[in-house]
């Protein structure tokens, strides 16, 4: 009698399921029962590769491109061909009568498990397990409702499609490119991608903007107000405040209400040419620094009404489990782990130590039917750790694991489920594994608790007819943040003294606040992750966006990857925990931008996923997709060959060359004057820096631009420099002098020179620059380096109170610090014994 073979697509699940069916035998490379033979895959074996025909095709020459095959040989894997071997042995098998695809439920499971039965030649019957859940009767139930091989075409032909369209597309772009940019030879290679190349193109933009940037002041008020039950601050606001109203319309009605006769909008709104603020536009901000006087004036030493005061109970829902995404994402920003080195943790986590489930996973749900599990598994974990035992403990107490569409939802559940525990426990684990470790089991713990509970209180003050807002906040019910080791209690910060609505109160202070504004953030890998998540909000089409919307760009086991990838190809630098473009990835996705901007955009993974999912439901045919493929890739290699590198892309001139005078134009990799034999030029990248088209504007009108941030050294360190126009007209570059004593005297232009107290570090006195607090040595004759930022973690630090840093060593408490994970809290500076600035948290608060 016949057996059938089972191939999972990994060794765990083999095991799963030969312990839910029983009765099989283990051996070296299989397992056996009297009805099964049961092996398995280690993910991806095998890989496309030309057919034998086209191999002379397969090197690095222009003119053999595209290289489109009718069809693909495959090849194994390095490392991968002794299980290959296996398989096809077991295939071969004289006892295997038939084939069950037992690889994940989805598009790649379906691949690896069509590329292996292509490979090994099968020509036996297929049938298919389709699993959602591990659970032994998940399993066993599936087995009683396996689908046939029919009903799994689409799916298949979806998946070889989609592969092969990125190896066509892939391969071509990213050798066209390289040959035309390195000049025909394949060195420096230029790789390009459907997935890879828009992730690099969202890098880019955002650097851009940054680069473009150009900071705004504005001002802000804080009042203080004195109670008979005590005293509270609020903040001035601008009820009528809308984003639709013109800031210029704003201006003027606010002035009228401040009691200004005459006010030049025009200076306010465009002080700075290029300037960029309108997102920056908030109700309590002011974009002139004589209407907050105004304001202030208009309050100071009066009296003010409690207007309203509202209290709102609400609640916040604890986070919920882990996917391989948010996994990465979070310990990024809390461990500074890398993408990949988080995944290469979880793998481990999963396949070495066992203790969590499947890791490169896209669902952050379980199944409907994972209840009981979850209750053995939470009971396994306290046995077996004890250090979370109470929080279980109160779990399984209040039997607070139920049905819960935010935790068991199979609609949220595709080819894996939710990262979770599985209640093994080890002393094997090194630091970084133990944290991630640690991160996946308090998530577990915590999703299973009730919300915190909050009650939060909002006070209107109005005085002389200005309204200012005071919230509060305090925490009633810890719920799941108890998990997390956050008691009940009221923290002082956020607790308000009582105040009847209509209770007079007396301004004691107006306390007037300067600020700039800030670039947008450079990328880490936690932030791109996110971004490449939800990359399908970046095409307009409706139907693409869908399409894309349980997609993104690339899948969680992939996107590390192509972060790595974009590193190791010298697109990226890694500078902390920033994400840096070099001009390398700078001039690509600019010159993509210009020839094929189709590679540069998530709309092509949009397209793709609209038609597969087509394929997949049987309204697209795999033969009506592939020949659009292959049109795309024969247009992109025709745009690779025929661009003209010298081709002016802007008919724009920038200005006047200094040199001859005639008009300055913009090619693809740089700025170039229009009379042939003048000679005149300025590259786009210079010393690792890109020079945008305003940056090239200034140098050719000034003969001078910067200081800029951004170059890099040849070892890889970044510098600020100016460029100046020589008298031949080359660029030079002048490095800033990086020592910090010759910082603080390029920005002690205009010191106050009034003292606010003795250097802590040499005596002299301390005076206030247009940046900095700053001792006159430092200033003077760069003797001392004592120096202290006006604005701190995103608060402005007044001149009173480092005066009495100066005199009594510390600060009174100042509230609204934000730390770099965006968490706002309240601190004291204080000097330390050698004169350093630190932090003094009051009331167990920190950042």
């Amino acid at each position: 009698m016949g057996k059938i073979l089972i191939i999972t697509e990994k060794p765990s699940v083999a095991a799963d399921i030969a312990r839910a069916l029983g009765g099989f035998k283990r051996h070296k490379e299989y397992y056996e029962s009297e009805k099964y033979i049961l092996s398995w895959a280690v993910g991806h074996l095998l890989e496309l590769e030309v057919p034998k025909e086209l191999k002379h095709q397969d090197k690095w020459d222009l003119s053999v491109l595209p290289v489109i095959p009718e069809y693909f040989d495959l090849k194994p894997i390095e490392g991968t061909r002794s299980r290959i071997k296996v398989l096809c042995k077991l295939i071969h098998h004289k006892d295997t009568e038939a084939i069950i695809n037992a690889c994940d439920a989805g598009r790649e499971g379906e691949l690896i498990f069509r590329y292996i039965l292509q490979y090994c030649k099968a020509d036996k019957p297929v049938l298919r397990l389709w699993l959602q859940s591990m659970t032994p009767e998940a399993i066993r139930e599936a087995f009683e409702h396996l689908r046939t091989d029919s009903e799994m075409q689409p799916l298949a032909q979806a998946a070889r499609s989609r592969n092969e369209a990125d190896w066509l597309v892939g391969i071509n772009a990213t050798r066209a490119f390289t040959l035309r940019l390195r000049r025909g030879k394949g060195n420096n290679i230029t790789t390009l991608g459907r997935v890879q190349t828009p992730t690099l193109a969202i890098i880019v933009d955002r650097e851009r903007k940054i680069q473009q940037f150009v900071p705004r002041n504005y001002w802000e008020t804080l009042a203080t107000f004195e109670a008979p039950t005590g005293t509270y601050q609020g903040k001035w606001f601008d009820e009528s405040f809308t984003k639709d109203e013109p800031e210029r319309d704003r201006i003027l009605r606010l002035s009228t209400r401040f009691g200004l006769s005459t006010i030049d909008v025009d200076q306010i709104l465009f002080p700075e040419k290029g300037a960029l603020w309108e997102e920056h536009r908030q109700a309590g901000r002011l974009w002139a620094e004589e209407l907050i006087q105004a304001l202030a004036a208009k309050c100071t030493g009066k009296k003010g009404i409690v207007e309203s005061e509202e209290k709102k109970p609400t609640t916040q829902s604890p986070p919920l489990l882990y996917d391989l995404t948010t996994l990465q994402r979070e310990a990024n920003t809390k461990l500074g782990l890398p993408a990949a080195r988080t995944l290469q943790i979880a793998q481990a986590l999963y396949e070495k130590y066992k203790l969590i489930t499947y890791p490169r996973t896209d669902s952050r749900h379980l199944p409907e039917d994972y209840i009981p599990t979850v209750y053995a598994t939470l009971n396994r974990m306290l046995k077996c750790h004890g250090d979370y035992s109470q929080a279980i403990e109160k779990i399984l107490q209040n039997k607070w694991v139920k049905p819960n569409k935010r935790i068991f939802n199979n609609a949220k559940v595709s080819d894996h489920f939710a990262i979770i525990p599985t209640g093994q426990t080890t002393n094997e684990l090194n630091q970084q594994e133990r944290e991630v470790y640690n991160m996946i089991l308090l998530r577990f713990i915590a999703a299973f608790y009730p919300p915190a509970q909050y009650e939060v209180t909002t006070r209107i003050t109005r005085v002389e007819g200005e309204p200012f807002k005071t919230e509060g906040k305090v925490l009633i019910n810890p719920g799941w943040l108890e998990v997390y080791g956050k008691e009940q209690t009221q923290e002082a910060s956020d607790l308000l003294p009582p105040v009847p609505q209509g209770q007079v109160v007396t301004v004691t202070s107006i306390d007037i606040s300067k600020n700039s504004t800030n670039p947008p953030p450079r990328f880490t890998e936690a932030t791109i992750l996110t971004a490449m998540e939800g990359a399908g909000e970046l095409v307009e089409e409706e139907e693409l966006r869908e399409a894309m919307k349980e997609k993104g760009l690339g899948t969680p086991a992939t996107r590390a990857q192509i972060i790595e990838n974009l590193i190791d190809a010298g697109y990226l630098l890694r500078r902390g925990r920033e994400l840096v473009p070099t001009p390398k990835a700078i001039s690509t996705i600019d010159l993509l931008r210009k020839v094929v901007p189709v590679l540069t955009s998530p709309q092509m993974t949009g397209e793709w996923e609209y038609k597969l999912r087509k394929i997949e439901h049987g309204q697209l045919s795999r033969s009506e997709f592939m020949e659009e493929i292959k049109l795309l890739t024969k247009e992109i290699v025709e745009k690779a060959k025929t661009f003209n590198p010298n081709q002016v892309v802007d008919e724009s001139p920038i200005g006047p060359c200094p040199r001859c005078g005639q008009p300055v134009m913009e090619l693809i990799d740089r700025y170039r004057c229009s009379k042939p034999d003048c000679g005149f030029s300025i590259w786009k990248s210079i010393s690792g820096r890109w020079i945008n088209r305003s940056d090239a504007q200034i140098l050719i009108q000034t003969g001078k631009l910067g200081p800029l941030e951004g170059f890099i050294t040849h070892n890889g360190k970044p510098f600020s420099a100016t460029l100046k126009l020589s008298p031949d007209y080359k660029i030079q570059i002048e490095p800033e002098v990086s020592n910090r004593k010759a910082a603080i005297v390029a920005e002690a232009s205009s010191p106050n020179t009034k003292s606010l107290g003795p250097c802590p570090k040499c005596g002299a006195p301390v005076v206030e620059t247009d940046r900095q607090y700053a001792c006159e040595s430092a200033i003077t004759d760069q003797s001392c380096t004592f120096s202290c930022s006006k604005t701190i973690l995103g608060l402005s630090i007044p001149r009173e109170q480092i005066s009495k840093l100066l005199c009594d060593k510390k600060t009174d408490l100042l509230k609204g610090f934000t730390s770099k994970r965006g968490k706002k809290f309240d601190a004291c500076l204080a000097l330390t014994e050698k004169g350093e600035i630190k932090f003094v948290f009051n009331n167990n608060q920190g950042g």
